[in-house]
């Protein structure tokens, strides 16, 4: 077979540094970006909000905690009858032990998932969509007071909900869950359950996107108001790393190409690629200065996961009991929210996890040669093993640059590139007749 080669920027064609950029995008998953709603949204938040307290330790159950995980699942049902009988849904309960911390006794507590099955047997992928139900006050304590929880993390949950609605109808190869976690403000317990089952059963779980806080796009303080930008945290080097896997990071100098940093740079190629108006950061830190949420416990099992987060925090509106103080509202409420941002938000989560569910698996023992000193770069790999690949892209980016900016296509499983691998990084993705990209692979080195 003849080779074919061509070099693609970014996910887009680009014919000259000034020239205009083509964007392609795929028909199906556009549908799919435009019918995430700002008024569905809407409702979600003012519905879960109007529970007097979604705190992990309340009991009220008709104002508390288990009637939101009720609420939860009565509309992942409702999602549900649109999909053919392949996503159920459920509650599950767990019993999460006293910590001396958070957990003053032995307490029961439960995540509400909703799994959408892939369609394709031989695909055990499986990718998470998630965001915490529970909320608080001031007194992380306290599970009586009046803890509304709109934007934390309401709307995580909310986007949550909303792409189970609309992707509940589409058949994708890979499994997608759709997970509101409980006890994550005490302690990440309801994502720890889930990260630690996951490990136990060996599920396959291909990446995660923790949504938490991002309905705001107005800053405390600052004053900063701006709805056209969104965080991705992704960890440099994995919580799960062996001392084996650092000395090769180390050799290659790999610190910046952990899968989960693969995984953030997906979303904002392909975020970008299908939400107008949206700019998506890459963070590098695992969370936010010194704080954390529930993509840790998956990163510490070894799987690959990231948080995205608003751009600009509202600390008024943030861990506070709601009142009026010195002419300052506090309260996490829903009218201190922009909907149509949460909206963009919500659908650059639908845009990646679209793509990823609907990929190939990612090609197999990438490599890359270093038989001898050579100013080419020679990349190898196998074929994925879930999936049918119609080629793949050969990612290349300066060492000193955040993203890839060169693909190059072929339908071959090597290439040789005529830029020095002293000078570049690379990287391999499979890529199907549809156009859907599969996460990038780094290679590691090989002689031959």
């Amino acid at each position: 077979m003849r080779k074919t080669l061509f070099a693609l920027f970014l996910g887009l064609t680009l014919w000259d540094a000034d020239a205009q950029t083509l964007v392609h995008r795929n028909p199906a998953i556009e549908q799919l970006v435009s019918e995430v709603s700002s008024d569905s949204l809407k409702k979600y938040i003012h519905e879960l909000a109007a529970f007097h307290s979604r705190h992990t330790l309340s009991k009220d159950d008709k104002n508390g905690m288990p009637a939101a995980q009720r609420y939860v699942l009565s509309k992942f049902n409702s999602f549900a009858k649109s999909s053919s009988g392949r996503m159920t849904a459920e509650i599950e309960h767990f019993v999460t032990p006293a910590d001396g911390r958070r957990i003053t006794a032995e307490s029961e507590v439960a995540n509400v998932v909703a799994t959408l099955k892939g369609t394709d047997p031989a695909d055990d992928r499986i990718f998470i969509i998630s965001g915490h139900l529970d909320s608080r006050n001031k007194d992380v304590m306290d599970a009586e007071g009046g803890a509304p929880g709109a934007n934390d993390d309401g709307s995580g949950v909310a986007a949550v909900m909303e792409l189970a609605r609309v992707m509940a109808k589409m058949e994708f190869s890979a499994t997608l869950m759709f997970v509101a976690f409980t006890g994550e403000e005490q302690g990440l317990k309801g994502a720890t359950y889930l990260a630690d089952k996951a490990k136990a059963e060996r599920w396959n779980i291909a990446g995660v996107l923790n949504n938490d806080i991002i309905g705001n796009s107005n800053s405390s303080e600052t004053l900063i108001s701006d709805n056209t930008k969104v965080r991705i945290f992704s960890e440099t080097i994995p919580l799960a790393e062996t001392e084996q896997e650092a000395a090769a990071r180390r050799s290659v100098g790999a610190e910046n190409d952990s899968k989960s940093r693969q995984l953030a740079r997906y979303i904002k190629e392909v975020g970008e690629r299908y939400v107008d108006q949206m700019e998506v950061k890459l963070i590098y830190r695992m969370d936010r200065f010194l704080r954390g949420g529930d993509q840790t416990p998956f990163l510490r099992n070894g799987f690959t996961a990231i948080r995205v987060s608003e751009m600009n925090e509202n600390f008024y509106h943030q861990h506070e009991n709601v009142r009026v103080e010195n002419g300052i509202h506090y309260g996490d409420l829903p009218e201190f929210m922009d909907f149509e941002y949460l909206r963009k938000v919500s659908a650059v989560n639908l845009a990646a996890a679209a793509s990823l569910a609907s990929s190939a698996g990612s090609p197999e023992d990438v490599r890359i040669s270093v038989a001898g000193l050579s100013n080419k770069s020679t990349l190898l790999w196998k074929a994925p093993t879930t999936g049918k690949a119609k080629g793949y892209y050969v990612l290349m980016r300066e060492t000193s640059s955040p993203m890839w900016e060169k693909k190059f296509f072929t339908t071959e499983t090597t290439l040789t590139l005529p830029y020095s691998k002293d000078n570049y990084f690379f990287a391999v993705q499979s890529v199907t007749d549809a156009g859907s990209e599969s996460l990038a692979v780094f290679p590691s080195p090989v002689s031959r």
